[in-house]
């Protein structure tokens, strides 16, 4: 197969997944939260369990009028919603979905680039705070900014606690290394990573930069139509990035108990949509945190957790060897 077609069936396959994944993520959310609280309306839109809620609210986004604030920033404003989803996008082509060629780009460091390009989420945030020409989306952004300045911090030791004993930067490589008895000795960088990435996705109780009840809807609060719909694809393409990474760095990937590698790429998609469940079932069960709560919990227990898990990943590289 020539070079160029082989990066075009690669790149159109990612693309198609990025375009699919958040969207089963969001109906998943539509339908566990409506059971979870016992709300009906989700259930009758379009007849057998409201199947159709989704497509509805994409109807009713791009109805929605756009408008842009006459003080704001308008290409900055216009853009911030792309800078936004580019990132993640970026993100999923080099997270291998199973094993040898089921991945967009491998990388040698794809470890590295990915907690490299989620790190340009910030500015989305910073660009629509500022652009908007809005006290509460300001407000919102300075939140974000803090949020996801320290939020960063543990969940890249988290991660470098899995590399260290895979002893390679390498996504599938991290995967081919992994082994059942990683779940007991990794289970502290695991929860680090894990609420460190609903940090950094802002998912509640992690969404103190939208904070409804305080800022109107943070930085987000003069969005409407379709660049609101692109914030909200966003999130739930953060839920989908997350997903996959705690699920190729601590869950064992493609890895099944069966051992029958060609279902390797189901087991992944299951325990992506296990984990995104998980995701959702937080934001159903606790309720916001205040922001003081929010940084001291990043920087009195995360942060302590993770190095004393590098600690202890590093001891046993050197017991064993």
């Amino acid at each position: 197969m020539p070079l160029w077609l082989e990066l075009t069936i690669r790149v159109g396959a990612v693309v198609v997944a990025f375009l699919t994944l958040p969207l089963l993520v969001g109906q998943l959310e539509h339908k566990a939260m409506a059971h979870m609280q016992g709300r009906l309306g989700p259930m009758y839109a379009g007849g057998f369990h409201g199947w159709a809620q989704l497509i509805a609210d994409g109807v009713k986004f791009v109805q929605k009028e756009d408008i842009t604030p006459r003080e704001a920033d308008r290409p900055v404003f216009r853009l911030a919603p792309a800078i936004a989803l580019v990132p993640y996008l970026l993100v999923l082509l080099v997270i291998p979905l199973g094993p040898g060629d089921l991945v967009g780009q491998p990388l040698d460091v794809g470890l590295f680039f990915v907690l490299a390009v989620m790190g340009v989420g910030v500015v989305a945030v910073l660009m629509a705070a500022w652009a908007s020409a809005n006290k509460y989306s300001l407000l919102g952004g300075l939140r974000g900014a803090a949020q996801l300045l320290a939020y960063e911090l543990p969940l890249v030791l988290a991660a470098a606690s899995v590399a260290m004993a895979a002893g390679t930067l390498s996504l599938s490589g991290i995967v081919e290394a992994w082994r059942p008895w990683w779940l007991l000795w990794q289970a502290p960088a695991l929860i680090v990573f894990f609420l460190a990435g609903m940090a950094e996705i802002r998912r509640p109780p992690f969404d103190m930069p939208i904070a409804d009840s305080e800022l109107v809807f943070g930085y987000l609060t003069e969005y409407t139509g379709l660049r609101f719909a692109f914030f909200l694809l966003a999130e739930y393409a953060g839920i989908v990035v997350i997903a996959a990474l705690t699920t190729v760095l601590f869950l064992g990937g493609w890895q099944g108990p069966f051992g029958v590698e060609q279902l390797g790429w189901l087991w992944t998609l299951l325990k992506v949509f296990a984990v995104a469940f998980v995701i959702i079932w937080v934001r159903v069960s606790f309720p916001r945190l205040r922001e003081d709560q929010l940084q001291r919990l990043c920087w009195l227990v995360l942060v302590p957790l993770a190095l004393a898990q590098l600690v202890l990943t590093a001891g046993v590289k050197v017991a064993i060897g």
